[in-house]
């Protein structure tokens, strides 16, 4: 078993919080590990005009073509009138366009601009470089694990 870090989280005035309880909580780690990508994935999107969500629906929209809203929603497992606010941010920066489909006129399908698929490539280069900067020293094998790993608890783990 690892022995959870014996390492205070933060100073303020002077005092040290003893975390040394919460760091026997995988979900704990998770959630300042999570912090510190995304601050440092903030960082990456900033110079695109992108934030974690916007970015994740321009990915979700190029390599999904005609997604409808409701099914971008989904995927990103937020509230539809939530992702009307981010949508509305990609199409007015040209990034993506609404088209009515022909089936059901109560659905957009959306798809990305040439503009869009340029600030896509560029954006997405940096968040590769980002990744490989943060995680690089951690090796193929442990980063699969990894993934397999969040992907377990994702699924709702080995619920009893």
């Amino acid at each position: 078993m690892v022995e959870p870090v014996k390492k205070p989280t933060r100073k303020t005035d002077g005092f040290v919080a003893n975390d040394t309880t919460l760091r026997t909580f995988v979900g704990y780690h998770m959630k300042r590990a999570f912090n510190v990508v995304q601050a440092d994935l903030a960082k990456t999107l900033k110079p695109f005009e992108l934030r974690m969500l916007t970015y994740t629906a321009l990915v979700l929209i190029v390599d999904n073509p005609g997604l409808s809203q409701s099914q971008l929603a989904d995927a990103m497992d937020v509230e539809r009138p939530n992702l009307v606010v981010i949508v509305d941010e990609l199409e007015q920066r040209e990034l993506i366009v609404r088209q009515r489909v022909p089936t059901d006129r109560r659905a957009y399908a959306l798809r990305v601009t040439l503009k869009g698929q340029h600030l896509f490539q560029q954006a997405t280069d940096a968040v590769t470089a980002h990744e490989k900067a943060l995680l690089g020293d951690i090796d193929t094998g442990a980063q699969d694990t990894m993934i397999a790993t969040l992907i377990h608890i994702q699924s709702g783990g080995a619920k009893g």
